[in-house]
């Protein structure tokens, strides 16, 4: 879990400040970004999109459902964001995704891997989602054979989840990158 704001805290790795409490945002907004949250918290990443209240509903809608509506199973939808992460240099994101990863059940073994993006110590469903991962991630377009790969693995409705979890958190790590918001526990 990412650890709570600290007040140093206050300005990304850009010069954009972080929305404080106290102007936050709509507070219907800010209770559903909060229920999504461990402990209930506003994470950096919030108070990064909450300058744009319709922005953050949106984005918390999508990643709302991303995370807590898909037929996907947790453990391709996990292994795909630390990928990611690992191949857009995205360290806020591998440190939120770490527990859940493990959560969805990841081993230590596997999380040493995907810091190399090494296919061994998965089963072959899990490295075709990495696969796909990383020709969408790397070239945007994936091979057809890699589509054919997941979906003799997976049912379309999943192989179509998977498509969607892959860009979504590629927008993610590239919106974090660029507006340069800083994992909780670095200030």
């Amino acid at each position: 879990m990412i650890p709570l704001l600290i007040a140093a805290a206050l300005v990304s790795k850009t010069g954009i400040p972080y929305m404080t409490d106290d102007k936050a945002g709509p507070p219907e907004l800010v209770q559903a970004i909060k229920a999504r949250r461990p402990a209930g918290q506003l994470w950096n990443l919030d108070r990064m999109l909450l300058h744009s209240p319709n922005f953050a509903k949106g984005w918390n809608g999508m990643f709302g459902a991303i995370r807590n509506q898909l037929a996907l199973p947790g453990n391709l939808r996990e292994l795909a964001i630390m990928a990611i992460a690992v191949l857009n240099k995205a360290d806020y994101e591998w440190q939120a995704h770490e527990p859940e990863f493990v959560k969805a059940g990841g081993t230590k073994e596997q999380l040493a891997a995907l810091k190399t993006l090494d296919p061994k110590p998965f089963n072959a469903a899990e490295k075709a989602a990495l696969q796909l991962t990383i020709e969408m991630t790397r070239d945007v377009q994936p091979k057809q054979a890699t589509i054919d790969a997941v979906r003799k693995l997976l049912p379309d409705d999943q192989v179509v989840e998977l498509i969607g979890t892959i860009a979504g958190y590629n927008m993610v790590s590239r919106f974090l990158l660029a507006t340069g918001v800083e994992p909780e526990s670095t200030k």
